[in-house]
């Protein structure tokens, strides 16, 4: 297995980062053919997505995720910025790690599907995302 450590700078505002150019790089510096493919986040307050970007729905997620997780004083986890309680339970809803089939050296994504770093965290700017790949 091999792994690798990808640093992600999000600056002070919500992001949905697409993981694509990092992941193929990485894939191909692996070698990769055939095996599977895990992405994972070691931060309680940021989650990995397959989403559609680009066209909208990376920017109407985290629309989504300022009405279910809204940035208020209502959480009992409170430091860092108002409404930052909600930070830490969005990895209940986006799971901090997905793992993909990788077929013939990319991930066996559908057409418009991207891996997406997905962070609400203002508070944080660096991120750190962990590839690691298991041949098949």
């Amino acid at each position: 297995m091999r792994t690798e450590l990808i640093e992600i700078r999000t600056g002070g505002t919500e992001q949905v980062v697409d993981l694509g150019p990092r992941i193929d790089g990485y894939l191909r510096g692996a070698g990769a053919r055939e095996g599977l493919l895990n992405v994972w986040v070691p931060h309680a307050t940021a989650g990995i997505a397959v989403i559609e970007t680009g066209a909208g729905s990376d920017t109407d997620l985290l629309a989504a995720l300022r009405t279910l997780l809204p940035a208020d004083d209502r959480w009992e986890h409170r430091h860092g910025s108002s409404g930052h309680g909600r930070d830490h339970v969005l990895p209940a809803l986006v799971s901090p790690s997905l793992s993909v089939p990788v077929l013939d050296g990319r991930p066996a994504l559908g057409t418009w599907q991207s891996i997406c770093l997905v962070d609400t965290n203002i508070d944080n700017p660096v991120r750190t995302v962990r590839l690691s790949f298991l041949a098949g």
